[in-house]
């Protein structure tokens, strides 16, 4: 997590304090206890839990005595559900996902680009044993996946060099891109393609492909992909699986009024390509 500066007093750093908290936790799969928060957020303690009790009072966090852990509340989840409901694209985008998910067999997820990474704001799972999920809300680096790629793919030059200064570029597999030319000649072939493919550079054994959703004025700051075991996303399937998501990510835009204009893509067209 980030930590900024702030040198309001009173009101102003009280509220900066207690959304540094609630990030925190967020971050956080079991909730972690007083002394693991307060060296997050570098206060004292007894601040720390002040505010705590708090954001409990308003549930917006709350305790567990037996793990002695803090968590993210009911209420920490309702605001953030109030969000996503006002993401007209992702309302939008889950009907096609689902039609997607049917079509191809592996699980559909829905990025946009925060800052400089995207985050995963919605998700159709697969109805296979062995599946690929990665939780909503989190974020991803974006030279290692295909939804990042395939934004990267959209921006300029300065843009995509910015962002590779800002964040690095992390090597993970054998497969991960590290080097800021070679990621500029897979954004040409993305570019070219149409699809971009995550090819086990996160984590072997998994690949995943994405396709590009334009808004209004014909940019591109949202994705649709598929992610799978690449036993099943084989080399030899990436062209078909990825003319899939293409007609996945042509609908949604299409349905949100994005620009540039492409043809109705209907359920019954996605649902009768190769698989």
């Amino acid at each position: 997590m980030e930590k900024q500066n702030v040198k309001e007093s009173g009101s102003v750093q009280s509220i900066y304090r207690a959304l540094s908290i609630l990030e925190c936790l967020g971050e956080s799969d079991d909730g972690l206890t007083l002394k693991d928060i307060a060296a997050q957020v570098s206060l004292p303690p007894s601040s720390a839990h002040r505010i705590l009790t708090t954001l409990q009072r308003q549930r917006f966090v709350r305790f567990d005595p037996a793990s002695m852990c803090w968590s993210v509340g009911v209420q920490a989840f309702l605001v953030g559900n109030a969000f996503a409901r006002s993401r007209d694209m992702v309302t939008i985008a889950i009907p096609f996902m689902r039609r997607l998910m049917l079509a191809s067999g592996e699980t559909v997820n829905f990025f946009t680009l925060d800052g400089s990474e995207v985050v995963c704001m919605a998700q159709v799972q697969s109805q296979q044993m062995v599946r690929a999920i990665s939780r909503p809300g989190g974020g991803a680096e974006m030279h290692r996946s295909a939804a990042g790629k395939m934004i990267l793919a959209h921006m300029s030059a300065e843009e995509v060099a910015a962002i590779i200064e800002r964040k690095g570029m992390t090597r993970y597999t054998t497969h991960t891109i590290t080097t800021l030319d070679a990621l500029t000649q897979e954004l040409a072939l993305i570019r070219q393609r149409g699809f971009s493919v995550d090819n086990e550079e996160f984590a072997l054994g998994l690949r995943c492909i994405a396709a590009p959703i334009y808004d209004e004025t014909g940019s591109v700051h949202a994705a649709v992909s598929i992610a799978g075991p690449s036993s099943r996303i084989t080399e030899a399937r990436t062209q078909a699986m990825g003319e899939l998501v293409e007609i996945c990510a042509k609908g949604i835009t299409v349905e949100f009024g994005g620009s540039p204009k492409v043809k109705k893509i209907t359920s019954r067209e996605i649902n009768h390509l190769p698989r």
